[in-house]
């Protein structure tokens, strides 16, 4: 399914959210460094704000699920962007932190929350492979669309690692990323992703590449094993892969 009222390309080809298809001649290396990811979404935030207006489905989906046990103490939106999934996540917890790099995404998500808030949602300008919260405080967290966006499998699992970590046992989580299932890509059914750039073309027409790493669906799930989280299903979505999980301890 696509979230067409939103115009959202990273679950649509709808280009009119400003993503523009994979340019093959933009080196992914030069644009895979993190200081380089933060000065590009500091730089779209308010144009990429405006096109990302509604949760996913998928999350939604997550949260009906986990809302079952609710009210939870603690909920985490690792990569919040500018609060889409915050704000839903907050109803069914007492405190929710929302941790984007990018500044200029942190404010377009305080537009989005409730007058008075402040006490209840806490917003971090932070690092996903170092998350600024203690060991196992986590009730339920959502990791959406932003592993894809670290620069090497290393950082990629540390993020995983913290995720794992800040979880209570029996803690749930939702992490999705950008899967080569994708109908923006070529077929490709082998056990490994790769590295690409997709544009973010900016309204007078200027275009912005991002790094992106594509997963292949067994390798998505490779790697939240290897970041200490056991898979409780997983599926592929829109041209997401998908997974809810739990830590392995």
């Amino acid at each position: 399914m696509t979230d067409e009222a939103s115009g959202d390309s990273e679950r649509s080809t709808d280009g009119a959210s400003g993503d523009h298809p994979v340019d093959g001649a933009v080196d992914p290396n030069t644009h895979r460094a993190p200081d380089r990811v933060r000065e590009v979404y500091n730089r779209i935030a308010p144009h990429f704000s405006k096109t990302r207006a509604y949760p996913w489905p998928e999350v939604e989906q997550f949260l009906a699920e986990t809302g079952e046990d609710a009210p939870y103490r603690v909920g985490l939106d690792i990569g919040c962007g500018n609060g889409r999934h915050t704000a839903p996540l907050g109803e069914q917890v007492e405190t929710v932190v929302g941790v984007d790099v990018s500044r200029g995404l942190l404010v377009e998500a305080r537009t989005r929350t409730a007058p008075g808030s402040a006490e209840t949602v806490a917003l971090v300008e932070g690092d996903a492979a170092a998350v600024p919260l203690g060991a196992g405080v986590v009730d339920i967290a959502v990791y959406v669309a932003t592993v894809h966006h670290l620069p090497d499998r290393e950082r990629r699992v540390e993020s995983l690692s913290e995720l794992s970590r800040v979880l209570r046992p029996g803690g749930r989580a939702l992490v999705s990323a950008w899967s080569t299932a994708h109908d923006r890509f070529e077929a490709n059914t082998g056990a490994e992703g790769f590295d690409t750039t997709i544009d973010w073309t900016l309204p007078g027409g200027e275009t912005v590449p991002r790094f992106y790493h594509i997963y292949a669906p067994a390798e998505f799930e490779r790697d939240l094993r290897d970041g200490g989280l056991a898979v409780e299903s997983a599926v592929v979505s829109s041209g997401n892969c998908y997974a809810e999980v739990r830590p392995d301890r």
